[in-house]
């Protein structure tokens, strides 16, 4: 319908009439839509099949069904709003002959033409944007239809907490869309009113037909009762502000701005009985003054009293007045966080290294790890990788092993594919998609030992895999960094193509394969060729007779991207781990659920792996999944029942997450307490250790977590990581795999000593369906306000002046080698807290991995260094550090050195004599360009190097044995 069907006129001389468009630009539109809508189809139809292969058909169909619907009905809605809008416009218009000529008429004649085509692409259009804006917002829509109730109560309305987190957001949802469309609807009327001549303005007044003046009153009134509708709804968006000191409402705005919210709700009210007012009496200045005065009211009331009430009540005032509201933030954030039940102990550490001080702490010590996985992945590449198209993650994974009947911390990691190490010419679509598919096997090492020459001492590794994990599935089809699809799979009896492993003993040097798992949609048949086609765009797929009636193609090879697809409602870790299972090699990967609409609760900023930034309110850890490392099957456990944004989505995506009865026990052994959990917990806990709220208004006892003195950036000092180890608190009866990190003063201020130290409880135990009883645990471990305990800092740079190591070091440096120091461990042993970092030596040219060759040691003041952890702890504590466990007392004068001891501390010092005066010649001929002399000296440097260390050993078999004779 056009805006003017019965009074349509010729069209005026001058204006020009529409062509055609010619019918090569039609062809070439239509083509482009046909290529969008190909590439859209074969988008869903790939998407669909992937989730029915995987099981979770569920999650696709509920969340793209609830988009389409959102779409639908909220499209159409906003289009017939704008498509009634614009008809009663027209209808209101007044005749043409009762109207005198105007300036309007010109645009107005100009618009006929397209007058048609406006009154239908307008509506569509804006229902376009409408919908997809709604659509976008699917999934606050479905956890406001299914959510849970918390059973707990804000503290100003006394609403369920389920309110701001799951009706608020959704009910925001549909007022801002209603009033986006009532503004919309209220403009486009008042355009269409005044180009038809149905408002006519004189002086300063205007005036309107009856039928235009109704239409603007109502839109105008429904514009003012949803203003009206958001402004009361903002009372209770209040309580998850985020604020200068604490986040939520502080005093003023329980004081004033909420009641200045509720007063300008009711005047908007006002107002819209105003303008429906003028469909009685025609007297526009009646809403406007109203408009005036509200938008007055909004300045004074909702603006400038709130601030007055801040400026000069509160900040005169303020940690007495805003105590109470403070402590609403604290209660909150504790509770919101799960940090509200941690043990708290006064440490009074000691800094005074006793004899035997570390007699009880034995089974600690013995399992201190000294492999820094954020080091040794070189060395696991050189000794484990095998070929150049495997390799090993930068970081590699820390978890625990029972071998032989005892707990060991282990470093582990997956041989995974690596196509990047193919040469150019090998990189073919046939190599990439077909034969390299999967990388083969883990490599897992010793956390607290070392071989004699420092390099990591394993007990899983090699192709094929042997060790002490026993026989599993050694195949890695899904990880990170495997190539974005390969197509596996052929009928039975046809030769294999895939590359399984290399094999010196083989005909061809390797062993081939053919996948016989369930990992990915068939690709066999021509419409799934044709939509895997559209996917990827290799057109090899629709030819290669690699793709057989029985291939597969795997997609979505990612364990934290599987996840996800799956689970959209979480954040996942991205810390993922590999565990040998039960046989199979399974991914873990921790899953939390959070929101940034808990009231008071303290907002805390994170940003994902991808770079986007996210704010959360809440958080809890309450899934548990697993990703086959072979099939790619995708296993949901529930690991926190109570939580209620869990229930909730359990219930939009029904049957997609299993008990957490279902966890076998060798899978409940290995899992741990997420990294990112502990490092957010942690974050908080550096400011709500403070719990009373005169004492968090002043701020002075707020710590920080120290910068990580092994790790520099372009940016600075990042913050120290927190440290998976088996360590023992004070309270525990035995030592555990654990988590821990250090806490230093906050303020401005660079004084760098202990103030806090915190550890969780990561043993998850060995009883299928049942974590242990003290598994998550928090203890925090608050050392005195005058303690001098050194922090990080300090310690790092007693070892990097301590004249007897640097000597060594600095020679190591001086050669072809550098130095680089491991993880800086701390543990609460002997009554104080102990620091342990390895060293590691590297070459600087050729081939180069990591070494371990000396530990650091620091209780208090004193400082230790050695070449294994039992040498530098008995420089700082004596002999009883690492004690027999038979031993026998001693007394008496001190024992003489042995005339063997001597003699190589002799040689030790002769040989560093040596190793001097060869840098200083070879420098020397460097300097006179005399490079045969160069290579001399540096013969001899390395000769003098050598000596020093065979010294070194002697001295450490010497005192060993002088150590059990006694």
């Amino acid at each position: 319908m056009t805006f003017d069907e019965k009074d349509a006129r010729p069209t005026p001389r001058g204006i020009p009439v529409p062509r055609r468009r010619p019918a090569w630009m039609i062809a070439l539109t239509a083509v482009f839509a046909a290529i969008v809508a190909i590439v859209v189809i074969g988008n869903l139809w790939t998407e669909w099949a992937w989730f029915r292969h995987l099981g979770y058909s569920g999650v696709w169909k509920t969340a793209w069904t609830t988009r389409l619907i959102l779409f639908l009905v909220f499209g159409v809605f906003a289009g017939l709003a704008v498509w009634l809008t614009l008809w009663l416009a027209k209808r209101a218009r007044p005749k043409t002959a009762s109207r005198p000529r105007s300036t309007l008429d010109a645009y107005r004649e100009q618009l006929q033409p397209v007058e048609r085509l406006v009154t239908i692409s307008l509506p569509l259009v804006i229902g376009l944007i409408a919908g997809i804006a709604v659509a976008s917002k699917w999934d606050t829509m479905l956890a406001w239809r299914h959510q849970v109730p918390f059973g707990m109560e804000d503290p100003q309305f006394g609403m369920d907490l389920s309110f701001y987190i799951f009706t608020l957001p959704g009910v925001s949802v549909l007022v801002d869309f209603a009033l986006g469309i009532a503004i919309v609807c209220a403009v486009l009327s008042a355009f269409v009113h005044l180009l038809y001549g149905a408002i006519t303005s004189g002086g300063r007044a205007f005036a309107a037909s009856k039928l235009a003046r109704i239409q603007l009153s109502i839109l105008g009134a429904m514009v003012m009762v949803l203003i009206g509708i958001k402004i009361w709804l903002g009372r209770f968006a209040l309580l998850t502000n985020a604020g200068d000191t604490f986040d939520g409402a502080d005093y003023a705005d329980i004081n004033a701005s909420i009641p200045a919210r509720s007063i300008l709700a009711g005047i908007s009210l006002v107002v819209a009985l105003m303008f429906l007012s003028v469909i009685l009496k025609p007297d526009w200045r009646v809403p406007f003054i109203g408009v005036t005065l509200m938008v007055v009211a909004g300045l004074v009331v909702g603006g400038l009293y709130p601030a007055m009430i801040q400026r000069f009540k509160v900040d005169p005032n303020a940690q007495e007045l805003e105590a109470p509201y403070i402590q609403r933030n604290i209660d909150a954030t504790l509770v919101a966080f799960g940090i509200d039940d941690v043990e708290v102990t006064t440490y009074d550490a000691k800094t005074q290294a006793l004899p035997d001080a570390l007699r009880a702490d034995a089974q600690t010590t013995a399992s201190i790890r000294i492999l820094d996985p954020n080091i040794v992945s070189p060395a696991f590449q050189q000794l484990q990788q095998n070929k150049q198209y495997y390799d090993f993650p930068d970081t590699l994974s820390v978890d625990r092993y029972l071998i032989d009947g005892e707990l060991n911390d282990t470093v582990i990691a997956v041989r995974e594919l690596n196509l990047a190490g193919l040469s150019n010419e090998n990189r073919t679509w046939i190599n990439d998609r077909t034969v390299f598919t999967h990388g083969f096997g883990v490599v897992a090492a010793y956390g607290n030992r070392t071989n004699s020459d420092g390099q990591p001492t394993f007990f899983e590794g090699g192709i094929p895999s042997t060790g002490e994990l026993g026989a599993y599935e050694p195949r890695i089809y899904f990880g990170p960094g495997l190539p974005d699809y390969s197509i596996v799979g052929a009928p039975e009896g046809t030769i294999p193509w895939e590359l399984d492993y290399p094999d010196d003993t083989s005909v061809n040097g390797q062993v081939n394969t053919t996948y016989a798992g369930d990992g990915g949609p068939g690709v066999g048949s021509v419409l799934a060729k044709l939509m895997f086609w559209v996917r990827f765009g290799d057109e090899e797929m629709l030819f290669s007779d690699r793709v057989t009636s029985e291939s597969q193609v795997l997609y979505y090879r990612d364990p934290v991207e599987r996840v996800k697809k799956v689970a959209p409602y979480l954040i996942l870790d991205p810390n993922v781990y590999p565990v040998v299972v039960d046989g199979r090699v399974l991914w873990v990967v921790d899953g939390f659920t959070t929101t940034d609409h808990y009231p008071y609760s303290d907002r805390l900023g994170l940003l994902r792996a991808d770079g986007t930034h996210y704010d959360l309110t809440y958080v809890r850890n309450s899934v548990k999944a697993t990703v086959d490392a072979y099939d790619g099957t995708v296993t949901l456990y529930v690991w926190d029942a109570e939580d209620p944004i869990l229930q909730t989505w359990a219930k939009v995506y029904p049957g997609t997450l299993a008990p957490m009865s279902e966890i076998s026990a060798e899978l409940m052994s290995h899992l741990r307490y997420p990294d990112l959990l502990f490092q957010i917990q942690r974050e908080q806990l550096a400011t709500y250790h403070v719990t009373d709220a005169q004492s968090f208004y002043s701020g002075q006892d707020f710590w920080r977590i120290p910068d990580d003195p092994t790790s520099a950036t372009s940016s600075g000092l990042r913050f120290q990581p927190p440290y998976y180890l088996t360590l023992q608190m004070p309270g525990q009866e035995e030592p555990t795999f654990s988590m821990m990190s250090v806490y230093i003063p906050g303020g401005n201020t660079n004084r760098n000593v202990l103030t806090g130290y915190l550890a969780v409880n990561s043993e998850t135990g060995r009883v299928a369906g049942t974590p242990d009883s003290d598994y998550g645990t928090l203890r925090l471990l608050e050392l005195p306000r005058d303690s001098t305990v050194p922090g990080p800092g300090q310690v790092q740079n007693a070892f990097n002046s301590d004249p007897e190591a640097q000597k060594v070091l600095n020679l190591l440096r001086q050669g072809e080698t550098n130095v680089l120091s491991g993880n800086l461990l701390t543990l609460p042993v002997g009554g104080g807290l102990l620091y342990v970092q390895p060293v590691y030596v590297q070459s600087s040219t050729g081939t180069q991995y990591p070494l371990l060759r000396k530990v650091f040691v620091a209780f208090g003041d004193s400082v230790g260094f050695g070449d294994t952890l039992d040498e530098a702890l008995d420089q700082v504590f004596g002999r009883a550090a690492t004690p027999d466990p038979d031993p026998s007392p001693t007394g008496g004068e001190e024992p003489v050195e042995p005339t063997e001891t001597s003699e190589a501390r002799a040689a030790l010092q002769m040989a560093l004599l040596e190793a001097k005066q060869a840098i200083e010649d070879g420098q020397a001929a460097l300097a006179e360009g005399d490079f045969a002399a160069y290579g001399e000296a540096q013969d001899r440097l390395e000769e003098a190097l050598d000596a020093a260390i065979e010294a070194e050993a002697l001295i450490v078999e010497a005192e060993s044995s002088n150590g059990d004779s006694a």
